[in-house]
């Protein structure tokens, strides 16, 4: 999720375990956790692309991580608080659970996280976008608000539990949801006789009412979307796959692991003499011009037996059109 959303949430977790005997610095602390997981940013410019989208949720979103960083944290944050006499464990205790929930909400996103890392096992639930403020907002006001509270107060009590409840319950229903438009998207393939072999759904930026769909259909892809207020039947666009086109750049070490990071939801193709490799999983982005543009797409540079992956940069004037674009189609067609 998104660094603000894990900001309250750490928070919130933090008042869990600590409020009631550190107050408003177990909300500072729990909110310092929260961030931490996330410092994985900085293999972007220390490593090729490639590399920085494998260490993305890793190691840093495991057990393992956790299990071995929370002493240390308990340890250092009780010598700054040592005039509280908690002792280690409690801090640790702390860092541990705000650690940890933060790897479990991004289970639910479409990227997903390697909570067993090493284990080869990344969790991707993919029943909310990144960012969701229906999700956020309402969390981070009972986190705000219950700051002016003192320690005990039941009524600091009542707002953390409210926040913690009100996102879960936000979070499980997301389930639900994507359940009843997974199973849409399949009933409407088979009243359309299209043969397939794997269906992945996911919501659209920053709602769970729009809903996207890969469908892997032999030599082909075929995306869609469903509203929840549609009229229309749904409808899907064919992508052929011309995998034979590209075998020959796909035998690259450095391009194999791209399928592997995609999953295997991957389209390529070849413009101006370079490849692009798009990751189908986050769907496409409507541009103003009436084109369409993969939220992920990276640029294949071959020289000399050697290439080069560059992520291609996301337009902010696409951006803009794209919100737009996007609350028109959330209100159905």
């Amino acid at each position: 999720m998104d660094s603000l959303t894990q900001i309250v949430l750490g928070a919130a977790v933090g008042e869990a375990v600590l409020g009631k005997k550190v107050g408003n610095k177990a909300l500072l602390y729990g909110a310092i956790a929260g961030t931490i997981p996330d410092l994985d940013v900085v293999a972007n410019y220390l490593t090729d692309a490639v590399t920085a989208i494998e260490l993305h949720r890793g190691f840093s979103h495991s057990i393992l991580f956790f299990t071995l960083v929370s002493p240390f944290l308990g340890w250092l944050v009780n010598k700054i608080e040592r005039s509280r006499s908690l002792g280690w464990r409690l801090w640790a205790k702390l860092f541990f659970w705000a650690l940890l929930t933060h790897a479990l909400l991004d289970a639910f996103t479409t990227w997903g996280t390697q909570i067993f890392w090493p284990f080869e096992i990344r969790l991707a639930f993919n029943s909310i976008f990144v960012v969701d403020p229906l999700y956020t907002i309402p969390f981070l006001i009972s986190t705000i608000a219950l700051m002016f509270f003192k320690r005990n107060s039941k009524t600091r009590s009542y707002l953390g539990k409210i926040g913690l409840l009100l996102s879960t319950f936000y979070l499980a229903n997301t389930l639900v949801v994507k359940f009843a438009a997974h199973t849409l998207f399949e009933k409407a393939l088979n009243e359309q006789n299209i043969e397939y072999s794997s269906i992945s759904t996911r919501p659209s930026p920053m709602n769970i009412i729009l809903w996207n769909a890969n469908i892997d259909a032999k030599d082909a892809y075929l995306i869609s979307d469903y509203s929840f207020f549609d009229t229309q039947p749904i409808s899907f666009k064919t992508y052929p796959k011309h995998r034979a086109n590209s075998e020959r750049i796909r035998k690259y070490e450095m391009v194999q692991r791209l399928i592997a990071i995609s999953e295997g939801w991957y389209l390529m193709e070849k413009k101006n003499g370079d490849w692009y490799f798009y990751d189908l999983r986050f769907g496409i982005i409507p541009k103003k011009s009436g084109e369409t543009d993969f939220v992920f797409a990276y640029k294949i540079e071959e020289n000399d037996g050697e290439i080069k992956v560059t992520e291609l940069p996301k337009n902010r004037e696409d951006a803009v059109y794209l919100l737009s674009a996007l609350w028109t189609r959330i209100k159905g067609n």
